[in-house]
């Protein structure tokens, strides 16, 4: 069992930036992979990014450039840096990891919204 707490979220104004961050109960280095997912209202649930066991990292194409990943193995913590924001970003941001076994796991969410 994987338990993930995202935190970061808020209001920020088109351009600006946003860092999010994923905590997990237990080392990500036993992860298979954390990714972040977005969900605006009326729209399913999308992946935006992940980072692999290994430190790989993918990026959706209306991302890229724009997020970056990164993870501290100590505090066992993804982060979503998130510059140059747009309004079409706003959604409730989730985390997901794929554990050892397979199994997914999901974070509650946070709200990111980009507005002026």
């Amino acid at each position: 069992q994987v338990q993930l707490a995202e935190s970061g979220g808020g209001l920020v104004q088109p351009g600006g930036s946003l860092r999010l961050a994923c905590e997990a109960s237990r080392s990500i280095l036993e992860i298979n992979a954390v990714s972040w997912y977005r969900q605006a209202p009326g729209k399913e649930r999308a992946l935006v990014a992940t980072i692999t066991r290994s430190g790989s990292t993918f990026y959706v194409s209306s991302v890229k450039g724009r997020f970056t990943l990164s993870r501290d193995t100590n505090e066992n913590t993804v982060y979503l840096q998130m510059s140059s924001l747009k309004p079409d970003d706003t959604a409730v941001y989730y985390c997901n990891a794929v554990a050892s076994d397979n199994s997914r796991h999901w974070g509650h969410g946070t709200q990111v919204t980009v507005s002026s």
